[in-house]
């Protein structure tokens, strides 16, 4: 059986080349908005980051995020990311384990 390429994404705050699958998308919508795609679906224009939260804290001091998105991100907005992103990486981590049950 031929192995199937996977697909590899950089997070903007360490650098680090990862599985796509084992990355948190931060989207900028086209109408602006900024929000956590869990699904890596939603249209706008992305950037990753580890599920760490010290990543997270890197890319809100380094401005990584602004950068990555091509727009200025406001402090509101990384307070609301820091609140979801809290939420989201405990749901990330539980999803990560089940995806990886039933692969092999």
């Amino acid at each position: 059986m031929k192995q199937r390429k996977v697909p590899l994404r950089k997070c903007v705050a360490c650098q680090q080349m990862m599985p796509k699958k084992s990355l948190i998308r931060i989207v900028r919508s086209p109408e602006g908005e900024v929000s956590i795609d869990l699904t890596g679906k939603k249209s706008g224009r992305g950037a990753y980051l580890c599920g760490k939260e010290a990543c997270f804290k890197l890319a809100h001091k380094t401005k990584a995020l602004d950068r990555a998105l091509k727009a200025p991100v406001s402090p509101e907005v990384y307070e609301q990311l820091a609140r979801d992103f809290l939420k989201v990486e405990e749901e990330f981590r539980a999803g990560q384990g089940r995806e990886g049950d039933g692969d092999e």
